[in-house]
């Protein structure tokens, strides 16, 4: 036990003076691509130990320590006695050693209230025992072999025999817990030597790791920095893109209104070039129907010419006939439609300038800024990647300059050394507990042998007594089981006293430790007492900085540094090793960012000459505006377009000739007239319903209508349309005149905070890595868990407790049992003589005894 906590005090000052140890396991994320992650590190030991079932009955006696010693724990006495304050070799008479004596006996006081009871019982116990055997000898406390008759007997018998079987059952109970105690107490120890081995792994791996993290850590600035070198070698699309991204939402609207318009000219030539070409024809067939409508209309006035219709009957459907014939003229007057050739040639002139190709080279002029940036910044960028290379030689060699490597590899040959001897020693431990292992099953078995006559002599003084028999009638049975009961009896008062030695021994011992270091440990309340200023050198206020760094004003305490490494926190942190080597100084954040921000401050771009539509452009625009198209009088062309090519509907005019013509007597006029009809049916089908479909009623593609509706839209405000994309490319051509410094500033910074945030995030996660992460001692607070609460208090007190609490519980039982087991003896054995009742003269009742001289 000592050594293993002298081990485990000399590692944790071992790391305090010669680690500055760094970080832990976690990852850093420095953007949504750049991950930096510390690969994790798995220790075998356990952070707790549980102790199992057994762990409830070492929770009673914790209970039964803490009513025999409720006072808190000491510290001012501790305190006074670790400054060497008290000493009663030398001025015991002092008050105040007088003072500081009583506390401590006041504080003891139910220890040692249970230590004198258990003397007494040691030294009380054989002289009584010696006494009742010389008593027994002279026939005396119940030595002798008489008994006498009492009303009550039986009552006496069967409460001394229930009282027996209770308090054997309780000494039971001890015994149980004796043999378990004594039990796990070697199963504990059997394993030590595989606690041992997996700290002793444990702290190797927590050595080895730390320069292994980091050279980890440094390593991954080459991650860093092939991610901010591939984002310089992308600076077309990434500083170059961001401009061009910027001044897109102004510049882009534009040259597409430009785009647009240079379409609707084309468009406009070709609506003005189809409806010209309609319009033509659509006067031919016009022509063409007023031809044949005059044509027939002259037919039908030379039929009507023919005498039939001077005679009365026929000469009113023929003046009918005749009226109605004003119905075949031509309803439209398509040759006075102005020509549209004059607007076209207009357009035709315009066109002799391409506009488009025009935009397309504003297009162009505008994309080619990231091109523009690419080859403005090579000397830059190389001038960065210098600065970035440079800042890595300076990482390397922070690394270098941890004075870490030599001291932890000294510290481990100070391992192997420490395993070593503890390997070469634990076989004798294991030899000394196989004999207290033995000891303590011989003390358990002692007690055993006590209980077993107890229940012996109860189960054959019960089952062979008969209670017709007289005491000197007694079976064999139940004489064997008062032999038994009495002979448990004398086994008690020899072995009694040496139980109860042990008992106290060992309770003196398992109760001051559990109260003085196993508990106090556990609440920490051990550490404060070591952290009190000028308690272990009275030069120094706090002596774990002043064994570190020599510098005792530092506030460095046992307890902060064991709760830190409980919480795996880095040794670095843990420690306060900024006293002694301070990394920030050396990790300068602000000063490397600074080197390349001074880089990208003197990135100067110059991106000017961007015209996105020259003069002539403009004036094809301007051309256009006054082309004159918008003041062509659209109106003229849809009124006569709208109406029908005919006065009358000639399918009707037809139908109602030939209903007419039915109606006149056979001849030539009614033959005639029905040939007309045939003929105006064939002019609407072949020429009226062509006409009318192009006219307005037929599709909208074919339509000549629809393409003059569409044309009046088109040109409608066309001035103040080419007047707005002259002012949208104005403004977008000022933008980019006034603002593009401005953007290219600001876009600068981003890219520049860009790849300075790499570098920003990495060394942040350096320093927190190295101060915080890397070495994290929770091995070193898991070793002298293991050797205190593991090993000191769970593997050893915790059981010894069990087992002075078990043996001493049977063996204070002791007591009563033989008492009840004496008195119990005169019922079950057979008496050499007995108490006679005879009948006498006068009434009375008389006895005799028969004496006899055999005692026990």
């Amino acid at each position: 036990m000592a050594l293993l906590l002298g081990f485990l005090l000399l590692l944790l000052l071992e790391l305090c003076g010669n680690t500055l140890s760094l970080g832990s396991r976690s990852s850093t994320k420095g953007t949504e691509v750049l991950e930096l992650e510390l690969p994790a590190t798995n220790y075998e030991t356990k952070d707790s130990y549980k102790a199992g079932p057994i762990g409830g009955l070492f929770q009673i006696v914790h209970i039964f320590l803490r009513v025999v010693q409720p006072n808190d724990f000491p510290e001012d006495i501790l305190r006074k006695i670790l400054q060497k304050k008290f000493d009663l070799s030398t001025d015991y008479e002092k008050p105040e050693n007088v003072v500081l004596t009583l506390k401590i006996i006041y504080y003891e006081i139910g220890v040692i209230i249970c230590a004198v009871l258990g003397l007494l019982f040691v030294i009380l116990m054989p002289l009584v025992g010696f006494c009742f055997g010389l008593c027994r000898c002279c026939n005396k406390c119940g030595g002798e072999m008489h008994q006498r008759q009492k009303k009550n007997g039986p009552f006496l018998r069967k409460c001394f025999a229930v009282s027996l079987l209770v308090i054997s059952i309780f000494i039971s109970i001890g015994i149980i817990y004796g043999f378990v105690a004594n039990h796990h107490l070697r199963a504990q120890i059997e394993k030590t030597r595989k606690l041992a081995d997996s700290n002793f792994r444990d702290l190797r791996t927590l050595l080895n790791g730390a320069p292994a993290e980091i050279s980890y850590i440094l390593s991954q600035y080459t991650t860093t920095k092939e991610k901010a070198f591939s984002d310089l070698d992308n600076v077309k699309s990434l500083l170059g893109g961001g401009i061009h991204e910027q001044l897109r939402p102004k510049v882009i609207p534009a040259l597409d209104d430009i785009k647009a318009m240079a379409e609707a000219i084309k468009e406009t030539k070709e609506a003005l070039l189809n409806v010209n070409n309609t319009l033509k024809e659509l006067k031919k067939s016009s022509a063409q129907l007023n031809t044949s409508l005059s044509d027939v209309k002259r037919d039908l006035e030379q039929s009507l010419n023919d005498p039939m219709c001077s005679a009365p009957p026929v000469a009113t459907t023929c003046n009918n006939i005749r009226t109605s014939l004003s119905q075949l003229d031509d309803n439209t007057n398509m040759d006075q439609l102005p020509s549209l050739d004059k607007p076209i040639d207009k357009i035709n002139d315009i066109l002799q300038t391409n506009l488009s190709s025009l935009v397309q080279q504003g297009y162009k002029s505008f994309n080619d800024i990231p091109e523009m940036v690419k080859n403005q910044t090579t000397d830059i960028i190389s001038d960065v990647k210098s600065t970035l290379n440079s800042i890595g030689s300076d990482i390397e060699s922070i690394g270098e300059q941890i004075p870490i490597q030599d001291q932890l590899s000294n510290f481990m040959g100070y391992i192997n050394d420490t395993e070593t001897y503890i390997h070469r020693n634990l076989p004798t431990l294991e030899e000394y507990d196989s004999y207290r292992w033995l000891g303590g099953l011989v003390v358990c078995c002692l007690l055993t042998l006590v209980v077993i006559f107890y229940y012996l002599g109860l189960l054959c003084g019960t089952c062979g007594y008969d209670r017709n028999a007289t005491p000197t009638r007694r079976g064999c049975v139940s004489n064997t089981g008062g032999i038994f009961l009495m002979v448990g009896a004398g086994v008690s008062f020899l072995i009694c006293w040496i139980l109860m030695t042990i008992v106290v021994l060992t309770f003196v011992v398992g109760a001051n430790v559990e109260k003085l270091l196993c508990e106090p440990y556990q609440n920490r309340k051990l550490f404060q007492v070591l952290d009190t200023p000028y308690l272990l050198n009275e030069n120094w206020k706090h002596y774990l900085s002043g064994m570190v760094f020599n510098k005792p004003d530092i506030n460095l305490t046992f307890e902060q540094v064991y709760s830190d490494c409980k919480e795996n926190k880095g040794i670095y942190a843990t420690l306060k090793l900024e006293n002694s080597y301070n990394i920030s100084e050396h990790l300068n954040i602000q000063e490397h960012a600074g080197n390349i921000s001074n880089d990208f401050q003197n990135m100067k771009v110059n991106i000017d000459n961007i015209v996105l539509l020259d003069e002539a452009g403009r004036k094809n625009l301007m051309d256009f505006s006054f082309s004159g198209i918008d003041a062509i009088n659209y109106n003229i062309y849809l009124a006569e377009l709208s109406k029908t090519p005919t006065k009358a509907n000639l399918l009707s005019f037809a139908d109602d000739l030939e209903v007419k013509a039915n109606h006149l007597p056979q001849g030539s006029l009614k033959q005639s007239l029905k040939n007309n009809a045939q003929t105006i049916r064939t002019i609407h089908r072949s020429e009226v319903i062509p006409l009318e479909q192009s006219m307005k009623y037929g599709k909208a593609r074919s339509s000549v209508y629809q393409s003059i509706k569409e044309l009046q839209q088109k040109s409608s405000g066309l001035g103040m349309k080419v007047t707005n994309t002259l002012s949208s490319l104005d403004s977008a051509q000022d933008f980019l005149t006034t603002r593009i410094s401005s953007v290219i500033v600001e876009e600068s910074q981003k890219y520049g905070n860009t790849i300075v945030g790499y570098f920003e995030r990495y060394l942040q996660w350096v320093k927190i890595s190295i101060t915080d992460k890397i070495a994290a001692c929770k091995p070193v607070a898991t070793a002298l868990d293991s050797a205190v609460d593991v090993f000191l208090c769970s593997y050893i007190i915790d059981p010894m407790n069990l087992f002075w609490f078990g043996i001493g519980k049977a063996t204070v039982f002791l007591l009563p049992a033989l008492i009840f087991a004496v008195k119990l003896a005169k019922y079950y054995r057979r008496m050499d003589s007995e108490d006679v009742y005879e009948d006498m003269e006068n009434g009375n009742i008389g006895f005799h005894r028969h004496h006899s001289t055999q005692t026990v």
